[in-house]
């Protein structure tokens, strides 16, 4: 017989595989829960103005905040894949620059770089590149489309779980109010983590976007709305923010001065923002050790790519938090958490 190691083992493999294989379904699923918990959250804020509480109904403030968030999610979306469409057909006003930084590259570091440069960029089919992007922009929405499908879905589920979760416990008071704390927990951790970091990636995209305004840096918007995304991402994001508008900095204008100033002045901001103010507002509100943040990091990466690291964070709290509920699970709670206390 297979011992409980061996049925863990195998549970744990079964789970990664259901995981990977079904992304298509998961991940638009997750972003409908999304969805649906900004939805609760935008109009339990419009209950606290008098005049959404008094004039409009229910479901009225929740089909508005709907509305809200999916034009606000168009908007930045287009800015996106139009910047990026852009950025491609202009490749060859950079052409020069390009020349002029593998020759002071060859003068300064006696590197011959010109011939592996020309290899590449003969082989990148530009015109395939921009229909790869049209293409990515046609996946985007067919799963935008399936996320709001999910969605009306759970928007009319959700009159029924309180009933549900009564039911599942055997309408016991003891049960029901301990299954209700933990569900209050988990909606608690997530509203705050992400508030805030949302508050954060805003002021990083807003500071980053002026300093590359002052130096002059084409595609600005483009550049500090990928700083807003790529924040989402712990510890690693906020190094390729800073590392891509730098780069074209250095494309755009053929010097190392230009693309230093904004490499060392977004990297500070980053820096002061994600190192002192964030952890100053997140306090202990998320009760993660780094070096688990850092393995889920990578894990949710590998199954689920850009979408999994931005997830991995939420994922691993709402697992500490169920995990502290069961006394079978509490020890694993304890050694997922950042100084093993649960409370």
């Amino acid at each position: 017989m297979l011992s409980r190691t061996s049925h863990f083992l195998i549970i744990i493999s079964l789970l990664v595989v259901l995981l990977y294989f079904g992304q298509s379904i998961i991940i638009p699923f997750i972003f409908a829960l999304l969805l649906w918990f900004m939805v609760r959250i935008l109009s339990t804020l419009a209950d606290r103005i008098n005049f959404f509480n008094t004039y409009f109904p229910k479901w009225l403030k929740k089909a508005l905040s709907a509305a809200i968030i999916m034009i606000t999610i168009g908007f930045f979306v287009q800015i996106l894949f139009s910047s990026v469409n852009t950025i491609a057909k202009s490749h060859h006003d950079y052409d020069e620059n390009i020349s002029l930084i593998i020759n002071k590259i060859n003068l300064h570091f006696g590197v011959d770089l010109k011939e592996w440069v020309d290899n590449n960029v003969k082989n990148i089919d530009f015109g395939e590149l921009i229909q790869s992007l049209l293409s990515s922009f046609t996946n985007f929405l067919s799963v935008a489309f399936m996320v709001l499908l999910f969605a009306v879905f759970i928007f009319i589920e959700e009159s029924n779980f309180h009933h549900k979760i009564k039911t599942i416990v055997n309408n016991k008071p003891e049960k029901f109010s301990k299954l209700n704390s933990t569900l209050s927990k988990i909606e608690w951790s997530i509203a705050r983590y992400l508030g805030i970091k949302t508050i954060v990636s805003i002021l990083t995209c807003v500071l980053s976007f002026i300093v590359m305004k002052l130096v002059g840096v084409n595609y600005a918007v483009f550049w500090s709305f990928l700083i807003f995304i790529l924040n989402y991402i712990p510890t690693i994001g906020s190094l390729v923010a800073t590392i891509f508008p730098a780069l074209f900095c250095l494309l755009q204008f053929g010097e190392f001065s230009q693309c230093l100033i904004v490499f060392f002045t977004v990297g500070c901001i980053q820096v002061l923002i994600g190192n002192i103010l964030e952890p100053k507002w997140m306090g202990n509100s998320m009760n993660i050790s780094p070096l688990v943040a850092i393995i889920s990091l990578v894990f949710w990466g590998v199954i689920w790519g850009t979408i999994g690291m931005i997830l991995s964070i939420p994922i691993t709290v709402i697992l500490i938090i169920i995990c502290s509920q069961f006394d079978a699970t509490k020890q694993l709670a304890m050694l997922l958490s950042e100084k093993g206390n649960l409370e």
